[in-house]
């Protein structure tokens, strides 16, 4: 009888990193699933490449301003910030119509620095991270170099200017690791804070 308790135990522990690898790919497929269809938006001290096909005098790399706007020759200001490339493009090239007929208008993002989290509290290394890429709450804690043993992994939030007002999103690390709630695992945007309690 003793014997087959402790053949148990090695099965019980080796079922339990089986469910804890599940619980991550799991976690991983809902950040796949948010990430799909999102395009990048431009930001503040992002670099911008705008080039005009057959117009060397239109082909400049642009610094977004800090209220998120560009100058280009011919076309003036324009709000970038918030926007794809794609969408600027368009903008540009329609704004060019009557001095450029048919313009070929290429914008893309030379640099990325308009996209920067901050990650505050009960973390090993809190700070400011500007990144290349998108990153979901969970991302943005291992970036900070995970949770301390003081911090309350329940009461995360996550607080967010949005339409000139803070909007805060509750996020329990806590049932992440058990697999539960995926669904609150957001994507971070530019400015977002996290604050680990």
């Amino acid at each position: 009888m003793q014997q087959g308790c402790s053949m148990i135990s090695p099965v019980l522990k080796w079922v339990k990193h089986l469910t804890a690898l599940v619980l991550v790919v799991a976690s991983l497929q809902v950040s796949a699933q948010q990430l799909s269809g999102l395009e990048y938006r431009i930001g503040p001290e992002d670099v911008l490449h705008i080039s005009v096909w057959k117009e060397e005098d239109l082909d400049r790399k642009v610094l977004v301003r800090p209220d998120g706007g560009i100058s280009f020759p011919l076309v003036g200001d324009i709000q970038v910030s918030g926007r794809t490339p794609l969408e600027v493009q368009d903008e540009i090239r329609s704004r060019l119509e009557r001095y450029v007929p048919d313009a070929e208008v290429t914008v893309s993002v030379d640099k990325i620095s308009g996209y920067t989290i901050f990650v505050l509290g009960e973390v090993q290394s809190p700070g400011q991270f500007t990144l290349g890429r998108y990153v979901d709450v969970v991302q943005a804690l291992t970036l900070a170099g995970g949770t301390t043993p003081y911090a309350s992994e329940s009461k995360i939030q996550i607080l967010r200017r949005q339409d000139g007002r803070e909007v805060v999103y509750r996020f329990s690390f806590s049932d992440i690791k058990r697999g539960r709630s995926l669904s609150q695992n957001i994507i971070l945007q530019s400015g977002d804070v996290v604050v680990v309690p």
